[in-house]
């Protein structure tokens, strides 16, 4: 299945200010898939709809697209957001690029606001796209009205999610053991060998839904379309082919300590079993002006909980 390639592998924002008139927020944006032309002449999908303050989605992966979010719940955003869904440049229907750098990725949301020609934003990112939202906001946190982080990694494989996500897996297979490692290649041998038995087992998909059809109906959506992944395959490229080189170190480094330098508003959603990221890892988040909504769930909470999560959501923006 599609969704091995990368989330096996571990593997956005909405805006209004307290107060802050909707006759200012209420641009007249072109609804509908559109495209955006980056400075470096790099084509970009982008998707329009809703009403009310902007919010650019930043999906995961990397590698993913936003339009699995949208068409499983995350689209109920819409009634209080104008939702722009933003494909990442080498993923989705956007084009491939020589250049996935962090500064380029992060310059791809601005020029997106300023295609748009919004002052302020919120920013919504998912998983991997917690690291691309936390790093636009600490550069722009001028344009930045919110940060909603939900089921987001400020660091791309880090030791600890590691060694929880192995211990759980083999817990799974009834072989409870303690992972002790602090060597983070042993352990992405460790958890690419008992990832291999758990999807001999079927149970794969337990580390990123409660429910195999959540993975079935994202798997159908994903593939019903041509799409790219070639960003999240230059991101972790040196993991599949030992002999490459990383060209992307920036995405494997802690962004957790950056936190405590944004000062915006931020709405941290995390899931009780969300073994793909880890269970505990928004305890290293140190935004100072941070809420946490814990909800009973996996990975997947803007589906599988859409209820609680947009719930949570529209309680962060009214207030």
């Amino acid at each position: 299945m599609k969704y091995s390639i990368f989330y096996s592998l571990i593997l956005f924002i909405a805006m209004i200010l307290p107060g802050y008139p909707v006759c200012a927020q209420q641009i007249r944006l072109k609804k509908g898939e559109q495209t955006i032309v980056t400075s470096d002449s790099i084509k970009l999908a982008i998707k329009v709809a809703g009403n009310g303050p902007v919010c650019i989605y930043i999906h995961g992966g990397p590698g993913q697209d936003y339009l699995s979010f949208e068409k499983m719940g995350g689209s109920n955003l819409e009634k209080k957001f104008t939702m722009v869904y933003l494909d990442q440049r080498g993923s989705g229907h956007s084009q491939n690029a020589k250049d996935y750098g962090l500064n380029r990725l992060v310059a791809d949301i601005e020029e997106t606001r300023k295609h748009l020609g919004v002052d302020k934003i919120y920013l919504l990112g998912h998983s991997f796209g917690g690291v691309l939202a936390v790093n636009y906001v600490q550069k722009y946190q001028g344009h930045v009205s919110g940060l909603i982080l939900t089921n987001s990694t400020l660091h791309f494989f880090n030791n600890n999610s590691l060694r929880e996500q192995i211990t759980y897996s083999y817990h799974l297979l009834h072989k409870d053991t303690t992972i002790t490692s602090d060597n983070t290649r042993e352990l992405l041998l460790q958890n690419s060998i008992v990832r291999k038995k758990l999807n001999k087992a079927h149970l794969g998909y337990k580390l990123l839904a409660d429910s195999m059809s959540t993975i079935e109906k994202m798997d159908s959506i994903e593939s019903g379309y041509k799409r790219t992944s070639d960003f999240g395959y230059a991101v972790i490229a040196h993991l599949i082919d030992t002999t490459k080189q990383n060209h992307y170190p920036e995405y494997w480094i802690d962004y957790a300590p950056i936190s405590s330098q944004i000062r915006v508003p931020v709405l941290v959603i995390t899931g009780t079993h969300d073994y793909a990221i880890g269970t505990e890892h928004y305890k290293t988040f140190r935004f100072p002006n941070q809420q946490v909504v814990k909800l009973d769930g996996s990975h997947m909470l803007y589906y599988e909980k859409n209820a609680a999560f947009v719930a949570a959501v529209f309680r962060f923006i009214d207030k």
